[in-house]
C-alpha cells in the first residue's frame, strides 16, 4: 500500500521503517525540515535499537521517502497516518494544536483528491478527538466523512527502547471505526503483524492508551508499595512478586477486571486492612494501598446514590450475599447499601435464596446482626413477590435465575451491579452502575415518574 505519515519523531519514524519493511511504500511528512532530510538520506529520526538499519534498507529500496508537503503526500497516498505529538498542559489537559493542523492540512490537500481516503490517528488522544478531526477536515475539504474519507483510531503500544519489536510483535492490533472499507483496509495493512486484529468503538479505542498506561503507572507503584514492606520487614519483595505473577489463573488475569459494584467478603476487606495496619507499623507510607478502601466505599456510595436518584421508596434488594451462590453475608457490600437506605426512609424488600436467617452462625450472624438487626423483616426467598411490590429492582449478583427479570417484570426501574446482560431491549428504565446505558428500547428515554422529591440537608 501506499501510506502517509505526518509527524517523524518517535512513534512516525519508528512505524515508516516498519511499514516499509512489511514491504509498503511510505511518505514521510514533518514541518521540520531537517527530519525530513534525515528520513531522505536512510537515516532515522531517533536512536533506537534496530531503527537505523530499517531506514536504511528501506531508504535504498526506494520505500521511503519523505516531505514538508501535505498536498503532495496525501495525493499519492490511500492512507495518511497521524502521528503528531499531544503535550500536557500544568493541569494535565492534552494540547491537541498538532492534531488539529495536520487535520486542517490533510483536510486542504483532499479539496483536490477523488479517490476515498483513510486518516489514521496513531497519536495518543481522548475520546471525541477523532470527532473533531473528522469536523475539521469536512470544514477544509468541502467533503463528507464516510462518502468522501473517513476517520479512524488506531492506537500504538510501543516501548522505548524496544518499539521496532514492538511493532512487529504487539499485544493486539487495535481499530476504532466506524467504516467497513476502512476496516478492511486496516486488516490488509496489517496481515503480515502477528497478533489478533481487534475492530472496536472509535471512542473505546481511542479510551485504551490512557487505560493502559495508567493501570501500567498503578502496577509499578504497587510494586514499589508492597517492596518497600517487605523491606522493612527482611523478605526478598522480588521472590513476593515473581510468584504473585506466576498465578495466571487470578493475578495476572481477566479476573476482577470487570467494572461493577464494590468488592467484599471475608478475606478482600480482612486481608488489606490486615496490609495496611503491617505498614503502618513499619512507618512506611503505602497511599495506594491506603486508598482502596476508600475508593471500594466510594462505589458503595454510587449504588446509593443512583437507587435514590430514581426517585421511588419502594426497592427490590435481589442478592444480599457477597457473591452469588453463597450465603456469606461478611462484609458484603449490599448490606451497607441497604443499612443507608433503611435510614433515610426506603421500603425494602430482599430476596436470596441461599440466605437463611435461622442457619446464620457465627461471625456471618454477628456481623449481619450488627448492620441490621431486624432482617427478617425484609429478606424472602419468594422472587415473585419482591419484585412485584417493588418499583426499583436492584441487581446485585449473577444468578441464572434473573436471566428472564426483564421480560418478567416489565416497566420497573432496573439498576445492574454486576452486568447480567450484555445488551437489553426493556421497555423499563434499565442503568448499569459503571457501564453507559445498553438498553436499546425507546422507553429508556422517558423520564422516570418520581414519587418523591429528594431533599439535601
Amino acid at each position: 500500500m501506499n501510506i502517509s505519515i505526518f509527524g517523524l519523531g518517535y512513534v512516525g519514524c519508528v512505524g515508516a521503517a516498519c511499514l516499509a519493511k512489511l514491504g509498503h511504500k511510505v511518505i514521510g511528512v514533518d514541518v521540520n525540515e531537517n527530519k525530513v532530510r534525515l528520513m531522505n538520506e536512510g537515516k532515522p529520526t531517533i536512536i533506537e535499537e534496530g531503527i537505523a538499519e530499517l531506514c536504511q534498507e528501506a531508504h535504498d529500496k526506494g520505500l521511503i521517502t519523505a516531505t514538508t508537503v501535505a498536498a503532495k503526500a496525501v495525493a499519492q497516498t490511500e492512507i495518511s497516518f497521524i502521528v503528531v505529538g499531544t503535550p500536557s498542559s500544568k493541569e494535565g489537559h492534552l494540547n491537541l494544536d498538532y492534531i488539529y493542523t495536520v487535520a486542517g492540512r490533510i483536510g486542504h490537500a483532499l479539496q483536490h483528491k477523488d479517490e476515498f481516503h483513510i486518516v489514521a490517528i496513531r497519536s495518543t488522544v481522548l475520546p471525541g478527538t477523532n470527532q473533531k478531526v473528522g469536523e475539521i477536515i469536512e470544514q477544509k475539504s468541502g467533503k463528507k466523512r464516510n462518502v468522501d474519507f473517513t476517520v479512524v483510531s488506531n492506537p500504538e503500544f510501543l516501548r522505548e527502547g524496544t518499539s521496532v519489536e514492538d511493532y512487529f510483535n504487539p499485544p493486539l492490533t487495535l481499530v476504532g471505526t466506524d467504516n467497513k472499507l476502512a476496516e478492511q483496509k486496516l486488516r490488509e495493512l496489517y496481515k503480515d503483524i502477528h497478533a489478533e486484529f481487534v475492530c472496536t468503538d472509535i471512542k473505546v479505542a481511542e479510551m485504551m492508551k490512557y487505560v493502559n498506561n495508567t493501570y501500567h503507572a498503578l502496577k509499578i507503584v504497587f510494586g514499589n508499595e508492597v517492596g518497600n514492606i517487605c523491606k522493612g520487614l527482611g523478605i526478598d519483595s522480588h521472590k513476593v512478586m515473581e510468584i504473585f505473577c506466576k498465578d495466571k489463573q487470578l493475578n495476572i488475569s481477566p479476573y476482577y477486571f470487570k467494572p461493577g459494584f464494590a468488592y467484599g467478603g471475608s478475606c478482600l476487606p480482612k486481608d488489606m486492612k490486615a496490609l495496611k495496619t503491617l505498614a503502618r507499623d513499619l512507618y512506611v507510607d503505602v497511599p495506594v494501598i491506603e486508598s482502596i478502601y476508600q475508593s471500594n466505599e466510594n462505589q458503595k456510595k454510587n449504588a446509593v446514590e443512583t437507587i435514590i436518584s430514581k426517585g421511588k421508596r419502594k426497592v427490590g434488594i435481589l442478592g444480599l450475599s457477597f457473591k452469588a451462590g453463597t450465603d456469606d453475608l461478611r462484609c458484603s457490600p449490599i448490606v451497607d447499601v441497604v443499612e443507608q437506605l433503611l435510614g433515610k426512609g426506603f421500603e425494602i424488600r430482599i430476596y436470596d435464596k441461599n440466605v437463611r436467617l435461622s442457619e446464620l452462625t457465627g461471625t456471618n450472624k454477628d456481623f449481619i446482626m450488627a448492620k441490621i438487626p431486624h432482617l427478617q423483616h425484609f429478606v424472602t426467598d419468594d422472587l415473585h413477590s419482591v419484585c412485584q411490590e417493588s418499583d426499583v429492582l436492584v441487581v446485585t449478583n449473577k444468578e441464572k435465575e434473573f436471566a428472564n427479570l426483564l421480560a418478567d417484570y416489565p416497566q420497573k426501574v432496573v439498576i445492574d451491579l454486576v452486568r447480567q446482560w450484555k445488551e437489553v431491549d426493556y421497555n423499563g428504565y434499565y442503568e448499569g452502575l459503571s457501564w453507559g446505558s445498553i438498553n436499546t428500547n425507546p422507553a429508556q428515554a422517558e423520564q422516570v415518574a418520581q414519587d418523591f422529591k429528594r431533599t439535601e440537608f
